[in-house]
């Protein structure tokens, strides 16, 4: 099997090296070198691809799962496995600063100098957070890790069993030749009801463009080639390598074939989400006590770092009515910037205590304990909405934000 463009002896030169580096320094460069089971190397074989293979990986956090794609000989992809996410810190949507706790959202790329053999997290590499246009944003923070340990502080960590084949997987391919993996970072899985149900946030437009390049993806199964310009993202443009983010775009040039397909997709989308706001699917916004976990982990606390913030998250519904100044659908409020957020959430979180006192003076102590109705579903085939609070409507200022937990981090050299 062959796959044109790529340089096999640069893939193998990095690891290599990195590899006796990290033998130099801690002496746990061997959990790098661990192979592939056999079980994926045979699952492999059955879709059609091989170790060496470039792969592609996309992530859902609202899902908490971490999907592997392999290419096969035609150029296309092929699904190969999904991993339940043990972890991952923050809300949903993108990450704008250091100390947020957010993981990234976006279209990033995963070299071998981004793979670590020596993390403190048994096994790490970088997304390669911030890329051009976070840059272009102002958007700041780095060290953002896909890791083992089950440990989160705006990273994507795994078990440590998960992070060895994933990094196993990862270094056959760019020993293989591959430049860099492509990493797709979502907020969730781009359906009709997710965006249905998402379609008053602030983020919104940010997931469109997401979406996009998510579609380019699936109607193709190959990878997008990603570039910016007018601090957005732009795919599969001819050109694009030469765009600048800061720039408004030039006319772009796209194949037709690909360009009618997606735009067939996004009619379809587009379509369906209309006719599930018609048919009575609500906007919410969905607050996370500090990011979630895949349900599969709920009856596996004791593998998890702060447990205490793994809650339920609250699902609010939001207020759709028509504006009276304007007779239209109330917009959403822009996205309020982390430092006030964590103000806001202060503040919030002191007058909730206060109500908790009170209520509990009144009511002799009830208390409800929250991590049973994480436990109460287990299985990994459902879905992450069962866990959902009961909600009650809201306006999109009305949303009361999670606790601030900002989390000392550990340097670049620790992760």
């Amino acid at each position: 099997m062959k796959f044109h463009g790529i340089a096999p002896a640069l893939g193998l030169a990095a690891l290599a090296g990195l590899a006796l580096s990290g033998c130099n320094q801690s002496g746990l460069a061997h959990r790098s070198l661990a192979p592939i089971p056999s079980e994926t190397v045979a699952l492999m074989e059955r879709v059609g691809t091989t170790k060496e293979a470039p792969m592609l990986i996309r992530a859902y956090k609202k899902e908490a799962e971490l999907e592997i794609w392999k290419m096969r000989s035609d150029g296309r992809y092929v699904h190969l496995k999904t991993y339940p996410m043990c972890r991952w810190s923050g809300q949903l949507g993108p990450k704008r600063q250091q100390g947020d706790r957010q993981a990234p959202e976006g279209f990033y790329s995963i070299g071998p100098a981004q793979m670590n053999p020596n993390s403190n997290y048994y096994l790490s590499f970088n997304v390669g957070y911030p890329n051009a246009l976070d840059r272009a944003l102002g958007h700041t923070g780095g060290d953002i890790m896909v890791h083992g340990a089950c440990s989160s502080a705006g990273c994507f960590s795994m078990t440590d069993n998960q992070i060895a084949e994933i990094y196993a997987v990862a270094r056959s391919s760019l020993a293989g030749g591959q430049r860099a993996i492509q990493m797709q970072s979502f907020p969730f899985k781009m359906t009709a009801e997710n965006l249905a149900k998402h379609r008053l946030d602030p983020n919104i437009d940010f997931w469109k463009q997401l979406k996009e390049g998510s579609d380019h993806f699936e109607v193709t199964l190959q990878e997008p080639q990603v570039a910016f310009c007018n601090r957005r993202y732009v795919f599969n443009a001819d050109g694009a390598a030469h765009l600048d983010p800061n720039a408004v775009c030039p006319p772009l040039k796209q194949d037709p074939q690909i360009a009618q397909a997606v735009a067939e997709k996004r009619a379809q989308d587009e379509a369906k989400v209309a006719e599930l706001a018609q048919n009575g699917v609500r906007p919410v916004r969905v607050v996370y006590q500090d990011g979630g976990q895949h349900p599969s982990f709920a009856s596996r606390v004791s593998e998890v770092s702060r447990p205490e913030t793994i809650l339920p998250p609250t699902e609010i519904v939001l207020d759709e009515k028509p504006s009276r100044s304007v007779g239209k659908t109330a917009a959403a409020p822009a996205a309020k910037p982390p430092v006030a957020i964590l103000a806001a959430a202060k503040a919030v979180d002191d007058s909730r205590h206060a109500v908790r006192v009170m209520a509990m003076a009144t009511a002799h102590g009830d208390r409800n304990d929250m991590s049973a109705l994480a436990a109460s579903d287990p299985s990994p085939t459902n879905s992450v909405k069962k866990w959902l609070r009961p909600h009650r409507d809201a306006s999109a200022s009305d949303i009361p934000m999670p606790p601030a937990s900002i989390g000392v981090r550990r340097s670049a050299a620790a992760h």
